[in-house]
């Protein structure tokens, strides 16, 4: 049993042991067999599938690589009691297995023997080689010993020599070059006197790399320290010198500057530097301005300013100091927003630059410079928004610090335009709507304008109460353009005007401010008032263009010549009244119509001192909306408030009569009494003394309001002789048509200036208000034709007349003759009127058509009084009424003749029968119950009976019925 197996190693997990048996490395303990045990091996008849399975059938146990004793394994496997024929039969079967494995073994020992071979012979080859080479080394150590003996000690010392020679020499460079970088910081200083940066960098950086390679020796560490405090000093100067670009931007200056910052490395750095040094260049520039004229005006120069901050040093300026201060402080701010407008140009154009130098040249750096560009021009764009607020907010605390209500309208409007050219520099400079200067500016001109607009009507108030309607002699060619207040419509755009005094319309290049004064000039100059340098020449002598005129209008002029319609028509707009401005010819003079007043006068537009001053305020105001755009709406809505007080004085002294509306003739359209309403509760205070328990809404509410004017007592209505003052209410009449065309001529500047939402309000005014200017001519023309004739003389006369005739008459009734002899005094009053104002064809059509009208409703009404009336009678109505017909078309041109329908007709109707009559009386609601009635009366008995009487009494009953 001792030692009859081979112990073979077995891997982990390995099923089949006889796999392995070619890893002959691993066997451990391992016998060979001898040559007779290989033959009697090799000489065992063999059956490889049995031998497979024995080999197969030995345990797992004996492949292991551990130090195993077989012995005690098997005497420990023994049971407690033995059995001979067992253990033997065990015996046997160990035995087999031991046979199988050695035969397995001997197999692939002979399998290998050829490689065995093979490589032997390679072994013996390798160490017949291994001989050759140490005989070679042999040799060669041999011939070295040889040539060492060849040299001697002369060659050597020579060599070291040399070595020695090329030591020294490199010693000697590297003592002038730090003999060099001793001297080096004269010339740093010279070149820092000079201005010249990049170079003080370049050279300290070389000086700095030449030192670090030569940090070996002693005396280099405290050099290079201090090169390193001087290229501290040169980065301190540097930040200086960037702050000089804040004031006053020289491009030569920054290139260096920013030369120098990108040798440092440092390019973003300077930026964020150059920012902080505009921001402080803002504050310091406004304090300091302002300081000036504190401490000027203070008469001292006590430090006590010194210490105050901007906030409080602000409202110590004087308002004589207020304006020029103002203009310094955006003057000096100006230059701060055009440094930083023109640093934002160099580097525009020096990015191209480089952009273009990067395509051409190698791509090495070009991402971390277009990171740097790109970081600069993000924080450029950013700070401009930032530097326009720091600009506005100071503006702002020096605006608050005065109160502007104690200025005088010019300078408050000299305050304004600063301001506006200072909103118009933002917005070009940042495309900022300048929010917070808007707000501050807004509020203080909406207040300030209300308590100047409240004194101005006041001022109106009494003017207009003062106001003797004489006319306020004007040239023919006059415009409110040629006023000083409109000036600013008409200048044109040029560096010396304001931008906020630049008319709407512009060529299509507009030009920026930064670019008229990049290089020169400032658009805060305060430049020279023009209206000191410029006269107004608007006003005539007298009513005429030349004292010629004036004696060939008297002396030519002819009330009875009879002309042609088509003289007539080309001398004379039929639709305004006027006519051209030229010589006036004896030919011309003759051939005016008869009811044109106008041709002894030049055709000068009517007005009053009092319509001027308006039209001033107008132009004033408009200024103020001009340069202040945001307040547009305010100033509009009391631009028409001016006019709306206007129009009610007008309306009040010459047109307000309550019997005008028993007249049912239409003389006030409703969209004129609905305009006078409007105005009555909006504008004007119709309580006489103010209630002393009236609630505080109420009286804040009157504040708003002002007193309804009242005529001048030198101003006299009741003459006969001045038809009633015609001369006065044309005047007064015809300058507010005047006002309300100047009004139409701006409407297009206001539509422009007005904000999109408000614009209705604009519309609205002129569409309710404005346009309802021409129609106050026929209430206020109508009192003087109701007094001009007297209707009720004619009346009376009628009333004597017999009209209940047997024979048809040939001759009129006197009436007719005493009503044109009235007509005929009413033209010579009209001509005489005429030779004071200039009295307008539209007004002398309307002043002949209300006198017309009333005589022809007053003839109907003397013929609504006949008790008793034939049919000859109505014949002789007939007569008299084509008598006066034929007689007045020579006094007048009006065509047709106004009413003479409504007489003809009335005449007409005695002759209708009783079915035709009572549809006429429903058709003709234009006659009174009274006419009606009376024209019912007078039929009865000759073609209308009793009955048909009352059944036409009750149709005009029902007639009638509505009106009660």
């Amino acid at each position: 049993m001792h030692k009859i197996f081979y112990r073979f190693p077995v891997p982990q997990g390995l099923k089949s042991p006889p796999e392995n048996l070619s890893d002959l490395g691993a066997i451990e303990s391992l016998r060979v067999p001898g040559k007779e045990e290989f033959r009697e091996l090799r000489e065992q008849p063999s059956d490889p599938q049995a031998e497979q399975e024995l080999i197969n059938s030995i345990e797992q146990v004996y492949f292991s690589t551990d130090s195993f004793d077989i012995v005690k394994y098997e005497l420990e496997k023994l049971p407690p009691i033995l059995n001979l024929q067992e253990l033997e039969e065990y015996r046997d079967k160990l035995k087999q297995q031991q046979a199988a494995v050695s035969k397995k073994v001997a197999d692939l020992i002979l399998e290998k023997q050829p490689a065995y071979v093979k490589e032997l012979e390679r072994v013996t080859s390798l160490q017949t080689g291994l001989q050759l080479a140490a005989v070679i080394c042999t040799n060669g150590r041999r011939h070295l010993n040889i040539a060492k003996e060849g040299f001697t000690q002369a060659s050597l010392g020579l060599l070291a020599n040399q070595r020695k020679r090329q030591l020294l020499i490199g010693l000697l460079k590297s003592l002038r070059t730090i003999k060099t970088l001793q001297r080096t910081d004269v010339r740093l200083s010279e070149m820092l006197e000079e201005e010249d940066y990049p170079g003080a960098i370049q050279l300290c950086l070389e000086c700095q790399k030449a030192a670090s390679t030569f940090k070996h020796y002693s005396c280099i560490s405290e050099l290079n320290s201090k090169l390193q405090d001087t290229l501290e000093q040169i980065e301190e100067q540097l930040d200086v010198a960037l702050s000089k670009i804040c004031k006053n931007f020289d491009i030569n200056h920054y290139t260096k500057v920013q030369q120098a910052y990108r040798l440092l490395g440092k390019t973003q750095t300077a930026m964020d530097q150059l920012h902080m040094h505009f921001t402080q260049a803002i504050h310091n520039t406004v304090f300091q301005v302002v300081l000036g004229y504190v401490e000027l005006c203070s008469g001292n120069t006590d430090t006590k300013f010194q210490k105050l901050q901007y906030k409080d040093l602000c409202t110590h300026v004087t308002p004589d100091s207020y304006i020029p201060c103002l203009a310094d402080l955006c003057k000096a701010l100006w230059e701060v927003m055009l440094s930083y407008y023109r640093t934002m140009e160099w580097h525009e154009k020096h990015d191209n630059e480089d952009t273009t130098s990067a395509a051409e040249g190698s791509n090495m750096g070009t991402e971390e410079t277009n990171f740097d560009r790109g970081y600069i021009k993000k924080k450029l764009e950013h700070g401009l928004t930032r530097i326009w607020q720091d600009v506005q907010l100071k503006v702002k605390t020096y605006l608050l610090g005065t109160d502007l209500s104690i200025f005088k309208y010019d300078d408050f409007i000299f305050v304004l335009d600063i301001i506006s050219r200072l909103m118009q520099v933002g917005e070009e400079f940042c495309g900022s709507k300048s929010e917070v200067l808007q707000e501050s500016i807004r509020k203080q001109s909406v207040n300030y304008f209300k308590n100047y607009h409240r004194t101005r009507l006041d001022e109106l108030r009494m003017f207009l109460e003062n106001e003797t309607w004489e006319l306020c002699p004007v040239k023919s060619n006059f415009s409110i353009l040629q006023l000083h207040e409109f000036k600013f419509m008409e200048q044109s755009r040029s560096p010396s005007v304001s931008p906020s005094k630049q008319p709407a319309s512009t060529s299509s290049k507009t030009v920026t401010l930064f670019e008229q004064y990049c290089s020169d000039g400032n658009p805060f100059e305060i430049q020279a008032n023009h209206k000191d340098e410029e006269t107004e020449d608007v006003l005539a002598s007298n009513g005429y263009e030349s004292d010629e005129q004036e004696k060939s209008a008297y002396q030519e002029y002819d009330s009875d010549s009879d002309v042609p319609e088509e003289l007539k028509r080309d001398y004379v707009d039929e639709q305004t009244g006027d006519a051209p401005v030229k010589s006036v010819s004896r030919e011309t003079l003759k051939s005016r119509k008869k009811s044109d007043y106008s041709l002894n006068k030049v055709n000068a537009p009517i007005l009053t001192n009092t319509t001027l001053n308006v039209i001033r305020l107008v132009g004033k105001y408009m200024q103020m909306m001009n340069i202040l755009k945001p307040i547009a709406f305010d100033v509009i809505h009391f631009m028409s408030q001016l006019f709306d007080y206007y129009l009610y004085a007008i309306y009040t002294f010459f047109g307000r009569n309550d019997s005008l509306e028993s007249t049912g003739l239409g003389l006030s359209s409703s969209r004129l009494r609905t305009t006078l309403n409007r105005i009555q509760e909006s504008l004007i205070d119709m309580e006489v003394s103010a209630d002393p328990t009236a609630t505080l809404t109420a009286a804040e509410e009157r504040k708003e309001k002002v007193p309804s004017p009242h005529l001048s007592h030198l101003v006299v209505l009741t003459s006969g002789d001045t038809l009633y003052g015609l001369a006065e209410r044309v005047v007064a009449t015809e300058s507010l048509v005047f006002l309300a065309e100047q009004f139409e001529f701006l409407q297009p500047h206001l539509d422009a200036v007005m904000p999109a939402v408000k614009k209705p309000f604009l519309q609205q005014f002129y569409s309710q208000t404005v346009s309802t200017a021409s129609e106050l001519r026929k209430p206020i023309y109508w009192i003087v034709a109701g007094k001009a004739i007297d209707y009720e003389q004619m009346l009376l006369l009628m009333a004597n007349v017999k009209w209940d005739v047997k024979e048809i008459m040939s001759q009129h009734n006197i009436y007719v003759d005493a009503l044109l002899k009235e007509f005929e005094q009413f033209n010579r009053r009209l001509n005489e009127v005429s030779k004071r104002v200039r009295i307008p064809l539209p007004v002398s059509n309307i002043l002949w058509e209300h006198c017309i009208r009333l005589a022809n409703r007053t003839i109907v009404e003397g013929y609504a009084n006949v008790k008793k009336c034939s049919n000859e009678g109505r014949a002789l109505m007939q007569l008299d009424f084509q008598q006066f017909l034929m007689k007045l078309e020579k006094l007048t041109d009006i065509r047709p003749i106004p009413d003479k329908e409504f007489v003809e007709t009335y005449i007409k109707a005695y002759y209708l029968t009783e079915n035709d009559m009572e549809r006429w009386i429903k058709e003709h609601r234009e006659y009174s119950t009274k006419q009606l009635t009376n024209l019912v009366n007078v039929c009865l008995g000759s073609h209308i009976n009793k009955k048909a009487r009352q059944k036409l009494l009750a149709a005009i009953d029902d007639i009638d019925r509505p009106k009660r």
